[in-house]
């Protein structure tokens, strides 16, 4: 199944913050069967993130956006999305009661700005936030599964495994095992490389990550993936390819001269 990821602020864009929840955010759908088909990363702007959305709603089963939560002015992702499939801002009173006891409790004004965060889309349910105040939000539109997370990394990652335990696919199972291999070239390994895709076809998925040591030596992180619907055997495949490349690996170690270039 195909998943779709949506981070939003001009903060991201603007390179003032590293997408780490992206990041997190992919790893968590990987992890949970998904194939992560596309990731958008828009403004704090209304048809920038209601495009997002268009270009995604009914290609993926899942999409997870995070960011724009917030009582600011340009926090307006929950108001886009509800407009984008139509249906009205509802206030959560849950989720209303909580923020004024928090605010109460500081000696806060309950402020528009403050009830701006419980309001969510008609028909959506909301994913507590233990950290903060504004809401996760799950909905389903267009045969699509859609959770809304704050921009915040904390609050998003307290939000990430509930999410997790809601939608992980029980048929599939995702594996993922790394080696580092020194003293070989990306290039030389390549044809190899090449050779093991073409014939495990989708099954398996081979990214090779060139570097070099402080000695001026090549190094190759080799990371190998595979998807199936037991668990065991995909971890098989996966231990298989490696030690299959270890030993290729040192046969070109054998053939080569140290002294040829790298990327």
């Amino acid at each position: 199944m195909k998943a779709c990821v949506i981070t939003i602020g001009n903060e991201i864009l603007k390179g003032k913050t590293v997408n780490t929840n992206a990041a997190e955010i992919g790893r968590m759908l990987y992890f949970s069967g998904y194939e992560v088909y596309r990731g958008l990363t828009v403004q704090d702007n209304e048809a920038e993130i209601r495009w997002a959305l268009k270009s995604v709603l009914g290609l993926c089963d899942i999409i997870v956006l995070s960011g724009g939560l917030g009582p600011t002015f340009d926090d307006i992702t929950v108001l886009s999305f509800a407009r984008e499939v139509g249906v009205p801002l509802v206030r959560d009173e849950e989720t209303y009661i909580r923020i004024k006891e928090k605010a109460e409790k500081r000696g806060l004004q309950m402020t528009e700005e403050r009830e701006k965060m419980a309001l969510i889309p008609d028909g959506a349910r909301t994913i507590t936030n233990i950290v903060g105040s504004a809401p996760g939000i799950e909905f389903n539109a267009k045969g699509t599964r859609v959770f809304i997370l704050p921009g915040v990394p904390e609050e998003m990652r307290s939000m990430l495994e509930s999410i997790r335990n809601k939608i992980k696919l029980r048929d599939s199972f995702y594996e993922e095992e790394s080696i580092t291999i020194k003293g070989v070239f990306e290039a030389s390994l390549a044809p190899f490389v090449k050779k093991l895709m073409n014939s495990h076809g989708d099954a398996v998925y081979i990214k090779t990550h060139p570097g070099t040591s402080k000695e001026g030596e090549p190094v190759l992180e080799v990371e190998v993936s595979s998807k199936s619907d037991d668990q065991a055997k995909a971890k098989e495949i996966v231990r298989s390819i490696l030690n299959e490349i270890a030993l290729e690996a040192q046969n070109i170690k054998d053939l080569e001269s140290p002294n040829e270039g790298h990327k």
